[in-house]
C-alpha cells in the first residue's frame, strides 16, 4: 500500500510517499519546505504568513514528488487535519480533499500528534508509552494498540519546546530557540545554577514549565546586558538539565506504573541530545527505546503517511466532503470509522 502524506500544520510544508507491507514501512520520498528563516524575524510563527507560504510551496512539492497527475500508484491520502494553526492546516486539508475527490482515492485525517507517534518508522510493541515533546505539546501517551491511545500526563501551561523558545528569546539567541539553547548548553555546566524542577513530586504525570521559564527570567535580571554573554552557556546548560530531569523522571515513573514493552520519544524536542541520551540510558534495561532519526524529529509528511497507513489498514477513512481543519483536535482513544 502506498500512502501520500500531506503536512501543513505550522511552518513546514511537506509532502511524502510511504509504502507499507504489514509493520514494515518505507519512506519513498520526503519533501519539506521550511519557513523557519522567514519567521525568525518575528520571533515566532505568524499564522497568516505561514498559510501564504504553504500555498506557494505545496504545489511545487507535489509536482516534485513525481506522482502522476491522475494519482495512479497511490492507494490512499493522509493529511494532518489538526491540531495546529488553522490557516495553515486548511491549505493541506483542502489540497487533500481535492485530490481525494479528483483521483477517487480514500482519505485519512490524521492527528498531528499521532503522526509523531509513528515518526520512528520502527515496529511498535504494545503496550507502548510515548513521550511527545514539542513546541506546542508535552504529553505522555499510553498506546494500547494502533489507534487506541490514552493520555496519562500533559503540561498544564507551557510545553517544553515553548519554554526553550522563550528562554532563547530572553538570552537573545533567536528563533527557533531549542537548537540554539542546546548548542550553547554544550559549553556550559549543568550544575552551575540550581533551577527548580516544577511538579517533580506532584504524584501524577503532568508537567509545568512556566515557572521554570520565570525562574530563568528572574535570574537574568541580575545581569547587565553587556555582562550576560559569558554566562549564557551555564544558563542554557542548567535550564536544559532541569527540563530533562523533569521529563525523564516523570516518564520513568509512568514506565513503572504501566510496564510498556517499548518507549517512544517523539516531537521536535526529541532532537535534544541530552534528553535522548538520558532516556536511552534509563529505559534500555527495561525495554526497547524508539526515537526518530534526526531528520524526522520535526514536522514532516512521512510520519503523517505512516499514521495514515495504519488507519487505512482498518478502513478508517474520512469523507472528503466533510473533513475540516480542527486546530484543537485531541488525541483520543479511538475514532469511529467512516466507510
Amino acid at each position: 500500500m502506498r500512502i501520500l502524506g500531506i503536512e501543513s500544520s505550522c511552518d513546514e510544508t511537506a509532502i511524502a510517499i510511504v509504502s507499507g507491507n504489514g509493520d514494515d514501512l518505507v519512506i519513498e520520498k520526503s519533501l519539506i519546505a521550511s519557513q523557519a528563516a522567514l519567521h525568525a524575524k518575528y520571533g515566532g510563527v505568524v499564522p497568516e504568513v505561514a498559510a501564504r507560504e504553504h500555498i506557494d510551496a505545496i504545489f511545487p512539492l507535489l509536482l516534485e514528488s513525481g506522482i502522476p497527475r491522475d494519482g495512479s500508484g497511490i492507494d490512499a491520502i493522509a493529511v494532518t487535519s489538526g491540531p495546529g494553526l488553522v490557516p495553515a492546516l486548511r491549505v493541506g486539508v483542502e489540497l487533500a480533499k481535492t485530490l481525494a475527490w479528483a483521483w477517487g482515492k480514500p482519505l485519512v485525517g490524521v492527528n498531528h500528534l499521532e503522526g509523531h507517534l509513528y515518526s520512528t518508522f520502527k515496529a511498535i510493541e504494545f503496550p507502548a508509552l510515548a513521550l511527545l515533546v514539542s513546541g506546542g505539546h508535552t504529553e505522555i501517551v499510553l498506546m494500547k494498540d494502533h489507534g487506541i491511545y490514552e493520555r496519562v500526563g500533559a503540561t498544564r501551561d507551557d510545553a517544553a519546546g515553548e519554554a526553550f523558545d522563550k528562554v532563547a528569546k530572553l538570552l537573545g539567541l533567536g528563533y527557533p530557540g531549542g537548537p540554539a539553547v542546546s548548542r550553547a548548553a554544550e559549553n556550559g555546566d549543568p550544575e552551575a545554577i540550581v533551577f527548580p524542577r516544577p511538579m517533580m513530586e506532584s504524584g501524577d504525570f503532568d508537567f509545568s514549565f512556566s515557572g521554570l521559564k520565570t525562574a530563568v527570567a528572574v535570574y537574568l535580571r541580575a545581569f547587565e546586558p553587556s555582562n550576560l554573554r559569558p554566562s549564557i552557556p551555564n544558563v542554557c546548560a542548567s535550564f536544559q538539565a532541569a527540563v530533562v530531569d523533569v521529563l525523564v523522571t516523570k516518564t520513568m515513573r509512568a514506565v513503572e506504573q504501566f510496564q510498556p514493552k517499548c518507549l517512544i520519544l517523539a516531537g521536535g524536542v526529541s532532537a535534544n541530545k541530552a534528553l535522548r541520551d538520558r532516556l536511552l540510558r534509563d529505559f534500555s534495561p527495561v525495554g526497547t527505546f524508539l526515537v526518530p532519526d534526526l531528520s524526522l524529529t520535526g514536522d514532516n509528511a512521512a510520519m503523517i503517511a505512516a499514521a495514515g497507513y495504519h488507519h487505512a489498514l482498518r478502513g478508517d477513512y474520512c469523507d472528503p466532503l466533510t473533513l475540516v481543519a480542527d486546530p484543537n483536535m485531541e488525541l483520543v482513544e479511538n475514532r469511529t470509522p467512516i466507510k
